[in-house]
């Protein structure tokens, strides 16, 4: 009976803890609510540039040194020696259509000896209007206005309007030969001297332009000019005998260039250069070459090799120095033959600006 007892009492025990153990409750974890924040992005683009005006500014001095076994004014044959030449020239382009090329050149003689020298100013202005592409072609059409003002003995001046068609992108192109420029260009011009009397001629014509360049740093330019003459008075030919009021002319030239660098040390550069070729060939209708000659065509040759100093002192200023000399044949006998084939120093230093 006692072990009775004691055994429910344990059980009443146990029962009792068991009934006091408290079973937690579930706990609920409410999630926030996700914010999405979106930043304003700032896309940073660089201005276009509109247009703006640039060219280049080239001065430039040179010399003209003594022909070969010409001496104090003797061999007439010779031509100009013995005299400076301080040229100006540049191209500004002033909107994306127009542009104005300018050179003027002033010439003094260095010696005592004024008649184998030669003076006075030539000035050249050109102004050129791009009419961009011929509807869905690939040729382009440029107006070009050309005024020269030689200031010679004669005050001789010229106006010039040309339509220049441009066909370089029809023409002949490889990796060995490529055509930057085929321009063929109906003309007329109106030229006078001085006189301001009938001392004029009126002159229609064609011309052609060409320009290829050529490997290892050859470059050939090719051009002809047709020209037909109406003169405001008449002319004397065939030495005085014949009097015209009317000639026809072509005239042509071809030039063979070179430039080969020779030495290279940061902003110094040493260059050998090379132009030479026909310098011109000219043919008239009317035999009319010298004056006193009773040829229809006569021609020069030239060749002139130069080694060139550059500096570059800025991004945009290059400095320039070089010499060489011309071998050109100076007296030309009739369209066949030339003789006195002499040589010609020459030197010149400058510097050109781009902007």
């Amino acid at each position: 009976m006692r072990k009775l007892a004691l055994l429910l009492g344990s059980l009443l025990v146990v029962a009792s803890a068991s009934a006091k153990e408290v079973v937690p409750a579930p706990v609920v974890v409410e999630e926030a609510p996700v914010q999405v924040i979106e930043k304003e992005v700032i896309v940073y683009r660089d201005k276009e540039e509109g247009f703006r005006p640039n060219g280049y500014v080239d001065l430039q001095y040179r010399w003209y040194g003594e022909t070969e076994s010409k001496e104090n004014g003797e061999n007439p044959w010779a031509g100009k020696t013995n005299y400076s030449r301080t040229q100006l020239m540049g191209k500004i382009n002033m909107t994306e259509k127009q542009a104005l090329e300018y050179r003027i050149r002033n010439y003094n003689s260095t010696t005592s000896h004024e008649a184998t020298g030669k003076s006075g100013t030539d000035t050249r202005l050109r102004y050129f209007y791009n009419h961009g592409l011929l509807g869905d072609s690939k040729v382009n059409l440029t107006s070009r206005v050309h005024y020269r003002d030689r200031d010679d003995s004669d005050g001789h001046q010229e106006l010039e309007y040309q339509a220049r068609f441009n066909f370089a992108e029809y023409m002949f192109n490889n990796d060995f030969v490529k055509t930057t420029n085929f321009v063929v260009a109906p003309k007329y011009e109106y030229s006078w001297d001085s006189s301001n009397d009938d001392s004029y001629d009126n002159q229609l014509g064609v011309d052609l332009y060409t320009m290829n360049e050529l490997p290892w740093g050859f470059s050939f330019e090719f051009n002809l000019y047709t020209t037909q003459h109406f003169y405001g008075k008449d002319q004397e030919f065939d030495g005085g005998r014949k009097l015209e009021d009317k000639n026809f002319t072509v005239d042509m030239e071809a030039y063979l260039y070179n430039t080969t660098n020779l030495y290279t040390n940061g902003n110094i550069s040493v260059d050998f250069n090379f132009e030479g070729g026909y310098d011109q060939y000219n043919w008239s209708q009317e035999k009319q070459f010298g004056k006193t000659k009773t040829d229809d065509a006569a021609y020069s040759l030239y060749a002139l090799p130069t080694i060139q100093v550059n500096y570059q002192a800025t991004p945009n200023v290059v400095v320039y120095a070089a010499a060489g000399a011309e071998y050109r044949d100076w007296t030309i006998d009739n369209q066949n033959s030339a003789k006195n084939w002499r040589w010609q120093p020459t030197v010149f230093a400058g510097f050109k600006t781009t902007f």
